[in-house]
């Protein structure tokens, strides 16, 4: 017999049961469902700065260097949500530290403590590899992200200002395409 979960949370009507979630290791199978719920997730609309960094290469980046901080959760054979970090050590330092990159959810599965387990499976991960401090970055209006690492435990919030250049606009990139375009000409 299958146990299953329905989800209940402030402010939500019983859902549908759910079935179980198992979270494991990422393995290259996983890596389209993960990319494919990222893009759902992380939208330019909601998310921009998100949205802005959420790509294939830097999916699969993490994954090829940091394999073993790389988490998912599995209901039957969906993808549930992905818990994607990496042990980082500070040249001159003693210190190591984990970094939580990416935390996603499938929006049936959130308030049914989902983010919580993958959060805490990736922090015993970071243990085992002697990080001293854990670390998260979110865009500073991803209201639910931030509230959820504070009840975790998160503090001391650092202002992080985004600035973007477009460089299509730039004299030096104008330059190189009409280098290229040159060139293409004399191919011909």
């Amino acid at each position: 017999m299958k146990v299953t979960r329905k989800r209940n949370g402030p402010g939500r009507r019983p859902g549908p049961e759910l079935e179980p979630v198992e979270i494991r290791p990422m393995n290259l199978g996983d890596m389209e469902a993960a990319f494919q719920l990222g893009l759902r997730l992380f939208t330019a609309e909601k998310l921009p700065t998100l949205y802005r960094s959420w790509d294939e290469h830097e999916l699969m980046q993490l994954f090829n260097t940091d394999e073993e901080t790389c988490l998912v959760a599995v209901a039957g054979d969906r993808l549930a949500g992905f818990a994607l970090g990496r042990v980082m050590e500070k040249p001159r330092s003693a210190w190591r530290y984990g970094w939580l990159e990416w935390l996603g959810v499938e929006p049936r599965y959130k308030r049914t403590g989902l983010a919580t387990r993958l959060l805490n499976q990736l922090t015993n991960l970071f243990i085992e590899r002697n990080a001293r401090i854990m670390l998260v970055d979110t865009d500073e209006e991803n209201h639910s992200a931030l509230a959820f690492f504070r009840r975790q435990g998160f503090g001391q919030d650092i202002r992080h200002v985004y600035l973007s250049l477009n460089l299509e606009n730039h004299p030096k990139y104008i330059e190189k395409k009409a280098e290229e375009l040159a060139a293409e000409d004399w191919d011909e």
